[in-house]
């Protein structure tokens, strides 16, 4: 479809277009809101707060001790491995202003996913939480890495309180093994020493990339998309007018449980939310269910992000039921499908609607967003700002209102490519800008778009398409199903047939019981003809139910 036919279907007030090169680089942006919201709370975490102009200050110390104490040049890539702390965005911004490349790495990790992403990136240092660094000095030595900066989780707390929590995380906890890394330094002391030094602002292009954001590895080999300044700022820009329809500038608090390392929270917290002078409430262990329910009972909260498996946990607990929503104007969703149960049962608590959005690591990642004025469940909305999609079969070629396909786009949040991978690059981007999505949409006649699945997930039954999406939406909808997830097994006489991994509230729950709740919705090719009872099932570190896991299991009982 081209744009006007999105335009012309906006909700009124919001902008068809951005301007991408409003703003030199995501540096300038930092520098004027910094400023701007000085003394407004830019995150807590812990219940300690760090302001804008806190951030301003120990940001620059540690470009300063960047550019001063080590051999780093501009343009070297930095590793950060942190999770949900205050440190997180000083860090990240501190070294952006000392012109580095960010490289964002999972700190939940095993030793041979960083020993990759560290040598894939070409990584020169790495800032890691103490809980992790018995992992990095195993696998160093084998990393061009030549600087380390550990952390601790309390490290910006004042005095005795930061003692307690560092204390208690290593001695009680027992959360942070034993390590030594040679010629590593603490944070603290890094701060300390960029603050005596003067730290000299480096000249950046909007064109440079700013981070090297790693995909999942889900599909192969994880690949770093290249974002650069103007593809950050250009989705911060469209998330901006968007979020801006119902939160106000300097007023929000924004509970932040997603990671900051992953570009769905990144972008909303580090870019958003900073640059309307709002404050986010970090989750460090959003997976501690009861911990993170004592920080909200504290927190009068105006905005939450989140994800389905989140939605669902959350409203499990009467602890969280029983929460003050009267404030919450806005619940964002994003990272993976959001399903109809999940949506009704966290208005139903909370009494607000959740938006849904799609995008991508290698989108930065907004495609498309439910209008907060114009929510439509099930969608996942419209395309964001001087954006442009289209969804096309095998042959490439577009397909008609109403017909699924692969999802097409282009836009000035679309990644540079990936880091040292032109192939890849080329299989993803064509030649006038159009990335391939792998995710088979539908775009409706009002001009919202509609997930059917990822292309590699859809099942095959009889030559009929099987949509897991579709199948696990209504086996949640029973309400003794509390997660599932479809995949497609052999089957000789249909070539593949539904099998759900289902987990149950009930106990008591039979098989035959899911798959009749099944036959009373779903045409009869989609019915699962296997069910297995589950614990939990495997997922992501943002929650994302992996279908891959189960597919390879599967296939594992056939060998």
């Amino acid at each position: 479809m081209n744009a006007e036919f999105f335009q012309e279907r906006y909700p009124a007030g919001l902008a068809a277009t951005i301007d991408p090169d409003k703003h030199e680089s995501v540096v300038e942006i930092f520098d004027g809101f910094v400023k701007k919201f000085s003394e407004r709370p830019a995150f807590t975490c812990l219940g300690q707060t760090l302001t804008y102009r806190e951030l301003d200050q120990q940001s620059a110390a540690f470009a300063a001790y960047l550019q001063n104490e080590t051999s780093l040049q501009a343009g070297d890539r930095i590793a950060v491995q942190l999770p949900n702390v205050l440190q997180y965005p000083i860090v990240v911004f501190g070294a952006m202003r000392a012109g580095m490349v960010v490289v964002n790495t999972n700190p939940l990790y095993t030793e041979r996913e960083m020993e990759h992403q560290f040598n894939d990136s070409g990584a020169k240092a790495l800032v890691v939480l103490a809980n992790m660094a018995s992992k990095a000095e195993k696998v160093l030595p084998n990393t061009g890495i030549k600087h380390v900066i550990v952390t601790e989780v309390g490290d910006m707390h004042a005095g005795v309180k930061r003692v307690l929590i560092n204390s208690v995380l290593k001695y009680v906890k027992k959360e942070v093994p034993a390590f030594n890394i040679a010629g590593a330094i603490g944070l603290r002391q890094a701060l300390a020493l960029g603050g005596k030094k003067s730290y000299t602002p480096v000249k950046v292009d909007r064109h440079d990339v700013a981070v090297l954001q790693y995909t999942g590895g889900t599909t192969g080999v994880a690949k770093g998309a290249m974002l650069t300044h103007r593809n950050l700022m250009a989705n911060m820009l469209q998330c901006h007018g968007l979020f801006t329809m119902i939160l106000e500038e300097g007023k929000e608090s924004v509970v932040a449980p997603l990671p900051l390392y992953h570009i769905y929270a990144f972008t909303v917290h580090c870019m958003v939310m900073l640059e309307t002078g709002n404050h986010s409430i970090l989750i460090p262990n959003p997976r501690d269910i009861p911990g993170f329910i004592k920080v909200l009972q504290k927190t009068e909260f105006t905005g939450f992000v989140g994800l389905n498996t989140l939605f669902v946990a959350l409203c499990g607990q009467a602890d969280f039921r029983a929460l003050n929503f009267s404030k919450l104007k806005l619940t964002i969703s994003g990272g993976m499908a959001l399903t109809n149960s999940a949506a009704e049962q966290w208005q139903k608590v909370t009494g607000c609607q959740i938006a849904e959005g799609y995008g991508m690591t290698e989108t930065s990642p907004v495609v498309s967003f439910n209008p907060p004025n114009a929510i439509k469940l099930g969608t996942i909305g419209m395309p964001v700002a001087s954006t442009n999609c289209k969804v096309v079969n095998d042959d490439g070629e577009e397909m008609p209102i109403g017909e699924p396909g692969e999802l097409c786009v282009q836009g000035p949040q679309v990644m540079k490519g990936y880091w040292q991978r032109p192939e890849a690059t080329a299989e993803t981007i064509s030649e006038d800008g159009w990335l391939k999505t792998g995710d088979m949409a539908v775009i409706m006649e009002d001009g919202y778009l509609k997930i059917v699945d990822r292309k590699k997930d859809m099942i095959i039954v009889s030559g009929f398409n099987v949509y897991p999406n579709e199948v696990e939406d209504v086996i949640v909808s029973h309400p003794d199903i509390i997660e599932a997830a479809a995949i497609g097994v052999p089957d000789e006489k249909s070539g593949e047939a539904v099998k759900v991994f289902v987990v149950s509230s009930n106990p008591d729950l039979t098989a035959a019981q899911v798959v009749s709740f099944c036959r009373e919705r779903l045409t009869a090719y989609k019915i699962p003809r296997n069910v297995e009872f589950r614990d939990e099932l495997p997922k992501t570190n943002v929650g994302k139910i992996l279908r891959r896991e189960l597919r390879d299991e599967e296939i594992a009982k056939t060998k």
